[in-house]
């Protein structure tokens, strides 16, 4: 039996190792990961964050992110991966859970959940899949597949607090 993983395993585990590092506050591994390639700019736009161009400038902003939260987690859902040759992108939404400071010393801050939707490029160097562009975007509103009329519109924004089945 062959242990080879294919292109999409890969990628998947690529793309779960991103979110990995910024749960550990890896800055090392978050470098690691990312594309260093001067003819292909990396970028990212974290959720309502301007558009950042540049490793540089990417890395600082998950070295800001990661220095700043006390706790985050990820739990990723209706993950997607498309391979055409040494690209590939990743669509998937992000269930986060993250807290702050608290009042306390040594105590955690209270928790939030918050969905995110994100598109996570990658580029395939040497056996390696890098990132190229991460783009993540708020979920301000969920569908109610309950509320559809027969011509599939949607006629409700989700649970009572605006997320799909809540």
């Amino acid at each position: 039996m062959s242990t080879a993983r294919t292109d999409s395993e890969q990628v998947e585990l690529a793309n779960t190792a991103l979110y990995e590092a910024v749960e550990r506050g890896d800055t090392a591994a978050m470098g690691r990961l990312w594309l260093d390639d001067p003819d292909a700019e990396v970028s990212c736009v974290h959720p309502g964050w301007p558009v950042l161009r540049g490793r540089s400038e990417v890395l600082r902003s998950y070295a800001l992110i990661m220095a700043s939260t006390d706790y985050i987690q990820f739990f990723l859902t209706d993950v997607e991966v498309a391979v055409a040759g040494d690209t590939a992108l990743v669509t998937c939404t992000e269930n986060i859970l993250s807290g702050g400071p608290a009042e306390e010393e040594g105590e955690l801050g209270p928790l939030v959940g918050q969905l995110v939707v994100a598109t996570n490029a990658f580029r395939r160097v040497g056996e390696e899949w890098k990132v190229w562009s991460h783009h993540g975007s708020p979920v301000l509103a969920g569908r109610d597949e309950e509320d559809d009329d027969e011509d599939g519109a949607t006629g409700g924004n989700g649970g009572a607090d605006g997320i799909p089945g809540a």
